[in-house]
Formats: C-alpha cells, sequence, structure tokens
C-alpha cells in the first residue's frame, strides 16, 4: 500500500495505543514561549526604536528597555497565570453543575446525550448503544457534556508551567536588542543597526522554531513573524519622532 510507514503502524500497534493513551497528556507550552518570546522582543526594541525617534540618549534607551523588560514580563507572566487558573476553575464549576443535574435530572441529561450524538449522524439501535454506554460511566458522562455541549476539556494544570515559559522566554529573548546598548564603544546609530538586526534574527527564530515545533513551513513563518515585529518597531519610531516634532527638541 502506498505511504505506508513501519514506523507509524509500529505507533498505533495496540500495545502502543494503549501505553500513548494511558499517559497524562501534558499541556504544551511552546504557545506560551512562542508568545512571550515575541512580545519580549517588540516591547524592548520598540523601547529603542522609540527612544532613537524622540532622539533620546542610548542610555535612556537602555534603563527603558530593561525595566520595561522586567515589569513587562512579570506582568504577562501573571496575566498567562491568572488565565489558565481561571480556565480551569471554569471547567471545574461546570463539572460539578454537570453532577448536579446527572443526580436531579437524569434522564434529562440522558436525552442530552441523545441529542448531541443524533446531531453527529447516529440514529436507532446504534444511537442509543453510544447513549447507554456513555451514561453507564458517571465520569464519562461528565467528561462528554464539558467537551460537547460546553466545549471545554480537562484542563490540565499546568498554569504555573506556561507563566514561567512565558517570563522566561520573555526577558531572554526580548534581552538580545538591548545587548549592543551595553557596549559603549558603539557609535548610537550603530547600536541601533546591531539593535536591529538582532531583534530581526529573534523574531524570525521565533517564527522558525514555532513552525518546527507545529510541523508547519518554516520559511513562511519566519517570515510572518519578522514582519509583525518589523511592523511594531516601525510604528514605535514613527510614533517617537512624531511626538519629539510635537513637542520640540527641548523635551528630549
Amino acid at each position: 500500500m502506498a505511504g505506508r510507514s513501519p514506523d507509524l503502524e509500529a505507533e498505533h500497534e495496540p500495545d502502543a495505543v494503549r501505553r500513548r493513551l494511558a499517559a497524562r497528556p501534558r499541556e504544551s507550552v511552546v504557545g506560551d514561549a512562542v508568545l512571550g518570546g515575541i512580545d519580549g522582543c517588540v516591547t524592548t526594541f520598540a523601547v529603542v526604536s522609540g527612544s532613537l525617534g524622540a532622539g533620546l540618549a542610548p542610555s535612556v534607551a537602555l534603563v527603558l528597555g530593561f525595566a520595561n523588560l522586567v515589569a513587562d514580563g512579570f506582568s504577562m507572566a501573571v496575566s498567562n497565570f491568572e488565565a489558565n487558573r481561571a480556565r480551569r476553575e471554569t471547567v471545574e464549576s461546570l463539572r460539578r453543575r454537570e453532577h448536579e443535574h446527572i443526580d436531579r435530572v437524569p434522564e434529562g441529561e440522558r436525552e442530552e446525550i441523545r441529542q448531541i450524538y443524533r446531531e453527529k449522524g447516529l440514529e436507532g439501535e446504534a444511537l442509543e448503544a453510544v447513549v447507554a454506554a456513555i451514561t453507564s460511566d458517571r465520569r464519562v458522562w461528565v467528561e462528554t457534556m464539558l467537551r460537547e455541549e460546553h466545549g471545554l476539556g480537562s484542563a490540565a494544570d499546568g498554569a504555573l508551567r506556561s507563566a514561567l515559559a512565558t517570563f522566561a522566554a520573555f526577558v531572554v529573548v526580548g534581552a538580545v536588542p538591548l545587548l549592543p546598548y551595553l557596549v559603549p564603544a558603539l557609535e548610537p546609530r550603530s547600536r541601533f543597526l546591531v539593535s536591529a538586526m538582532l531583534a530581526a534574527l529573534m523574531f524570525f527564530g521565533v517564527g522558525t522554531l514555532k513552525s518546527v515545533a507545529l510541523r508547519a513551513p518554516v520559511l513562511r513563518s519566519g517570515l510572518r513573524t519578522l514582519l509583525v515585529g518589523g511592523a511594531a518597531a516601525g510604528l514605535a519610531f514613527a510614533t517617537g519622532h512624531l511626538l519629539r516634532g510635537l513637542l520640540g527638541e527641548g523635551v528630549v
């Protein structure tokens, strides 16, 4: 048969499938790290670009960059943690509610299961067999209602891990565009050019790493991330330059 793969077939042997399904799934932090890395790089390079556009001293750009790096990274990590915790609490609240509904109106809950699977195309004996199988196990019944009625799955307990991944990527990637400002020997324009090249490298690198993790086209993902980051930096530079013109040279 065309396209057969021994490795793929081995992964779908009964024992392999059983082991894979028995292992507790862990939510990937790739998305958190990508978001943190892009946002960190945008934040610090936007500060660098805005400072250049406004005519601020390189030392000011450095101080503002690192201050924003730590504060925004912490804020983003906390927001990520709270969002994940809120999702987990929502799932638990709905799970308790479904248990209560099963206790109080079991036939009504069975009818919900019946209608859900009728919408999927099941009818007659096959439909009733599925309803009976699902409602015979309370845990399966509740989890099915969470997934099918509320569009929610089991919430993994990974809020802290996601927050740490976001913060680490934000700080590590975001610090790279500031590195040239730690080299006094570089001229101001040279610092900015090196910073811009490093930021572009980070944007492209984060985009390509994301595509590798998600098995997506590498070049397209890298270029898209680079364009988004470049647009943000250009907007920051234009804003700083505009404010400098409006407020006057003396303010900086």
